[in-house]
């Protein structure tokens, strides 16, 4: 059975939010999009709603899903989507560090490697909006 983890691409004015990630020490200094695992009877949307409170502690409007199955560890996939602030501004709960970057920064945080091409596939997803 595949574990489906969910990811946000909070975008605001053009500019995007990276979670640096604290644990576990293998990827430990890394950024990637904050989410989580969807829990049994739980949607994708709804996943992600509960992660981005958790992790987060905002309120998140979720859009369109962004590419396919992005490969992470054997036996899971992540499924991107991009997001919208609702309410809050977002802290750095079960981060390192957040930042939100710009179209000219995108690639200027080291990026996981399981999120490096989502970031490629948001910035061309942007660009054509």
């Amino acid at each position: 059975m595949t574990v489906v983890v969910v990811a946000a691409a909070i975008c605001s004015g053009g500019r995007v939010l990276a979670a640096q990630r604290g644990d576990p020490p293998a990827l430990a200094g890394g950024w990637e999009f904050p989410g989580g695992k969807v829990d049994p009877g739980e949607s994708e949307a709804e996943a992600l709603v509960r992660e981005c409170r958790e992790e987060l502690g905002v309120e998140i409007s979720v859009g369109r899903r962004v590419g396919g199955d992005w490969p992470l560890a054997p036996g899971y996939v992540m499924r991107v989507f991009l997001a919208t602030l609702v309410e809050g501004a977002p802290q750095p709960k079960e981060h390192l560090a957040l930042r939100w970057l710009a179209p000219e920064e995108y690639f200027s945080v080291p990026w996981l490697e399981a999120d490096l091409p989502v970031m490629k596939a948001v910035a061309d997803v942007l660009a054509r909006d």
